[in-house]
């Protein structure tokens, strides 16, 4: 059962970080076959670079079915880890309904670590308590990697409860606080939040109004890099789910907004987080992009109707980000790009073709996005050593 897929690999002094994609072919075969092709090829890849599933730190599964293939995904998945002898190793996998556009049942995306000194390294998983009986809560759960005097949390989606949107996002975001409690840190340690809604062009307002809320009574000021896009919930009982990637050192990490001036700041029109985030950690610099589209430089959609302008102008965006940090397109590492419309993939491709985007693995599935307008979005992770980023600064 051959498996498509792409890796990047990026050394720092006290590790090195995988960022992997692994992609069943697009032949009509039945789910269970797709989902032991994929994670036998990721098995395969850790292999070949010197890894195991124990050094997986995040996992990502986007479903073409959550509703009716759920299930499945996760009875294979299961048998598939048994049979490779690494049932307990594997971390708890961040699922969510966005379906691949090249039509296969799923994509699997990874982050592993693998530290220089294995006796200064370890990962725990913590398992949060449900917010409700569903099945999706049940499975709320986050990886933490220690890497020296560093703590990493990559948390999979949690959600909340109550009657409207708004209850249900601002008990989903105190459920996150839970998690992170749990796990010796505080929503100020966040960098990275992912929000999932089930009818984002209904919900979207209230979820920033509960957002905005929280992140003013927990006194947030540096808003996390993120993405806010259409996805479906792991459970029918949710409208709305969050997972989120969280940092802690003995001592304050450096981290700074990532600005551009083709770009305002997302809370001027009521949207509260930061285009991006560059976080010095003690392995590498990270560049946060947040999921990025056709936006100006006043908060206005540029290119109503024009799928191929918007994906350049996204493009331009995001180079522009990383241009300010010393970056470009050959430093990301991994990335996800949404459409709002699966046939548009072919031009997406082209687009990234000529522009030089794509050396890494990047997800593209279907998902709505927060305007009716927006066509594309995209997310990235740009890895930058030490000594590069700091030369960078010095010359600046």
């Amino acid at each position: 059962m051959p498996a498509t897929g792409c890796l990047r690999r990026f050394t720092g002094p006290q590790a090195d970080e995988i960022a992997i994609l692994c992609r069943p072919d697009g032949e009509a075969r039945d789910v269970a076959a797709q989902v032991e092709s994929a994670y036998r090829a990721l098995a395969e890849r850790l292999a070949a670079n010197g890894a195991t599933f124990a050094h997986v730190a995040a996992e990502t599964v986007f479903l073409r079915d959550v509703g009716e293939e759920l299930r499945a995904v996760l009875a294979t998945r299961k048998q598939v880890l048994a049979d490779l002898a690494a049932g307990d190793q594997a971390p708890p996998p961040a699922l969510v309904g966005q379906p691949p556009v090249d039509g296969a049942a799923l994509a699997l995306a990874a982050v592993a670590v693998v530290p220089r000194d294995p006796d200064d390294w370890s990962t725990r998983d913590v398992e949060l308590a449900p917010s409700c009986p569903c099945a999706g809560c049940a499975r709320s759960a986050a990886r933490v990697v220690s890497l020296g005097e560093q703590r990493a949390l990559h948390a999979t989606p949690v959600y909340g409860v109550g009657d409207d949107v708004y209850a249900q996002a601002s008990t989903m975001f105190v459920a996150a606080e839970r998690l992170l409690e749990a796990c010796g840190m505080s929503f100020h340690d966040v960098v990275r939040t992912w929000i999932h809604l089930r009818d984002i062009d209904r919900d979207y307002d209230a979820l920033n109004a509960a957002r905005r809320d929280f992140f003013a009574s927990r006194g947030i000021g540096l808003r996390p890099a993120s993405t806010g896009v259409g996805g479906l919930p792991a459970t029918a009982a949710h409208a709305c789910g969050l997972s989120f990637h969280a940092l802690r050192m003995p001592r304050s990490l450096p981290v700074t907004d990532m600005t551009t001036p083709l770009l305002n700041e997302a809370w001027s029109y009521g949207a509260d987080f930061s285009r991006g985030l560059r976080v010095v950690d003690a392995n590498k610099v990270a560049l946060y992009v947040s999921g990025t589209a056709s936006i100006g430089a006043a908060g206005e959609t540029l290119h109503v109707g024009d799928f191929a302008a918007q994906a350049e102008r996204m493009l331009d965006n995001i180079a522009s980000l990383l241009e300010r940090q010393g970056a470009g397109f050959h430093r990301i590492v991994s990335a996800v790009t949404y459409l709002r419309q699966a046939s548009d993939a072919a031009t997406l491709h082209e687009v990234y073709r000529r522009r030089g985007f794509g050396a890494f693995p990047c997800a593209v599935v279907e998902a709505p996005l927060c305007r009716p307008e927006l066509l594309c979005e995209t997310e990235a992770l740009a890895l930058l050593p030490h000594a590069e980023a700091a030369a960078e600064s010095n010359s600046s």
